[in-house]
This record gives C-alpha cells, structure tokens and sequence, in this order.
C-alpha cells in the first residue's frame, strides 16, 4: 500500500514540475477559477496575448494597485504583509498582503478561498515560479488570467468588455478602471462606479507615475 501511495506521490509531484516548466512557455488551457466563471454565468470571455501586445498603461495600472515592489521583492512584500496582519488585528475588514507572483500562484495553479493548506501550496508555487519563470513571465501570466468582471479574464477580454478596444490602445485612464476593480470585479463596475471606485481611479492614476517596468 505505501509503495502505491509513494508511487502516486512521486507521479503527482513530476505532473506538477512537468506543469510549471510548460507554464514558461504557454498560458494555461483553463483554470479552476476560470471554470468556476463558467458555472457562475455561462460564459468565458478570454483572450490570451503576448507581454508585448497588452500595452504598458495597463502594466503600469494594475502593479500600482496590486504590487508596486513588484520588480524588486523575491514573491513575497514582508512590509505588506506586516501591514496586512496590523490591519486585521485590528477587527477592520480583512486585508490581504498577496503579491502578484502570490495571486499568479493560487490563479494558475490552485483555488479560490481561505485555507492553511491553500496558502501553503501557494507559498511553495510561488517560491517556484519566482525562480523558474521569473517576472516578465509572472506578469503575462497574471495578466492574462486574473478575473475582471463576471466570466471575463484577463486585460485583453476585460478592455474590450469595458471600452471596446484592445488592452495596448487603453489610456491611462482607462487602465486605471479596470485596476481599480481588483481585487473584487464580481462588485465593482467601471461602467458604474461608486464613490469608493472613483477614489481608488485617481489613486491609482497618482500612482502609476511612479512605476518602473523593468
């Protein structure tokens, strides 16, 4: 029974590393929660493109609201994370302390939710692909398969969901609406934004200026 189950173990390990080197080179086929966007509304609206076709304001937008020491932590902000468990000692509403390479992780690999074991797994990915795919890569990925409104992912569907154009001619502004909406796209709309989305646009805009994409 053990030499089965060590078998099985050494089989699923293989997949996964066979998995994430194929993952350099290829956007996945489909994700978990790329599925889950299937259930929930009947549809995936998704168009995978390379780093150099999605246009650098929507780089720019989406790591200033999501992780601007993006290019210089190693898959991990301790500074964010400190501040995140500050935050939720405090009883505020829960704060997360994810960086992109984090998100990629549990986007590509795993699924959504809360769990010990969810964030274990996706600390080793993380610590994986920091050092097999590294940034550029990274952020192609995540880009291309993050959620941004109901049954669309990724920037290239999400600029055409939301202004009708492809994700390298979105202004400034408009970059910085579809970033705004993270990390909740199922509540936020750009098309309707509230006063609270409206703050995180101008933020977001301020910010941008001070992004370097390396």
């Amino acid at each position: 029974m053990w030499k089965k189950l060590k078998k099985l173990l050494y089989i699923v390990i293989l997949a996964n590393i066979l998995f994430i080197v194929w993952g350099k080179f290829f956007n996945p086929p489909i994700t978990i929660t790329q599925m889950g966007g299937v259930v929930d509304y009947g549809k995936l609206e998704r168009d995978y493109i390379s780093y150099a076709d999605m246009g650098n304001n929507v780089k720019k937008a989406v790591i200033a609201s999501e992780d601007q020491a993006f290019f210089t932590h190693n898959g991990f902000d301790y500074k964010a994370i400190e501040k995140a468990m500050k935050h939720n000692e405090q009883g505020k509403k829960l704060r997360g302390g994810s960086t992109i390479s984090q998100q990629t992780a549990k986007n590509i690999f795993l699924w959504q939710g809360r769990s010990w074991l969810r964030k274990g797994l996706e600390t080793i990915y993380t610590f994986i692909i920091e050092t097999i795919w590294g940034k550029e890569v990274i952020l192609e990925r995540y880009l291309n398969s993050i959620e941004m409104g109901q049954g669309v992912f990724g920037v290239e569907a999400a600029a055409d969901y939301y202004f009708n154009k492809s994700s390298k001619d979105l202004t400034k502004s408009e970059a910085a609406w579809i970033a705004a909406i993270l990390p909740n796209p199922k509540k936020y709309d750009p098309k309707n934004p509230s006063a609270y989305l409206k703050r995180k646009h101008r933020w977001i805009l301020r910010q941008m200026s001070h992004v370097s994409l390396k």
